[in-house]
């Protein structure tokens, strides 16, 4: 079953969808694409999103929206921003939830380092 979003980027005041930006979320991928004269498309695979936030501002909770801050091991974009969304809080757990099923059917591992000592023994 593949649940897909397409969200436009909107003002805050209203959450009238006067912008140029369009967020597309499938299940494998995710697209920004912007721009009316030089239009640009980026592009994100799921599997690459290590992490998801998500902020609602007072205005823009007002007017139920969210922004919902993606970051990613993407070498161009490591950190993607879908702004002004609606369904925001729905979008977050969606990519999640995706994001964990995409590394698990590439069988890839997320490692964090943390500062730790490469000379492990407590004998010194």
């Amino acid at each position: 079953m593949e649940i897909e979003y397409s969200e436009k980027k909107r003002w805050v005041f209203f959450g009238l969808p006067l912008t140029f930006t369009r967020y597309d979320v499938k299940e494998n991928i995710i697209t920004i694409n912007s721009g009316f004269l030089n239009k640009v498309e980026n592009d994100c695979y799921m599997y690459k999103v290590q992490d998801v936030e998500l902020v609602t501002s007072l205005p823009e909770r007002m007017f139920g929206l969210g922004t919902v801050v993606l970051y990613t091991g993407d070498t161009t974009h490591p950190k993607l921003v879908l702004e002004h969304v609606r369904n925001a809080r729905e979008i977050k757990n969606y990519i999640l939830e995706a994001s964990e099923r995409a590394r698990m059917k590439r069988r890839t591992l997320n490692t964090l380092d943390i500062g730790a000592d490469s000379d492990l023994s407590e004998d010194d």
